[in-house]
């Protein structure tokens, strides 16, 4: 007896696989076409384990994009966030300084109304004083 035996050959058809349309039934295949048979399904089978395994690394690669898309998303959100933050602070800081200055050229500005008057007291009284310098000359030179 031969060890290497085909499994196809442990294959038994049963008596009667089916009945045909008159009610008889039908026999059982040829031992080469359950060879085959058994052959095809192995190459299924064997194919099937394949595809599953394709399926297997193909949704493992996309949990693991997914994983790291949700990583980059969640990173790039607390940036934009922070930098949004940053940015409030430094607008509220400008908006502080610029309400000083304005503040600052207001109160200058009173300042300077109240020099409209001294600028005309110093000119009323620089004229006086040419006029004293101009008559204290000619006193001078009367000789």
């Amino acid at each position: 007896m031969d060890d290497h035996r085909d499994p196809a050959d442990d294959v038994r058809a049963p008596a009667t696989l089916g009945r045909d349309t008159g009610g008889r039934p039908t026999p059982p295949p040829p031992l080469d076409q359950t060879r085959s048979i058994v052959k095809a399904l192995e190459v299924v089978e064997k194919d099937s384990m394949a595809m599953a395994e394709s399926f297997t690394s193909l949704f493992d690669s996309l949990r693991l994009a997914l994983a790291e898309v949700t990583s980059c998303s969640d990173e790039h959100m607390q940036c934009f966030s922070d930098a949004a933050g940053r940015l409030q602070e430094s607008v509220l800081d400008a908006a502080t300084k610029g309400n000083r200055y304005i503040h600052s050229c207001l109160r200058l500005n009173e300042e300077m109304k109240g020099m409209e008057n001294l600028a005309a007291q110093i000119k009323f009284l620089r004229k006086n004083v040419d006029s004293l310098d101009s008559a204290v000359n000619k006193i001078i030179r009367l000789p």
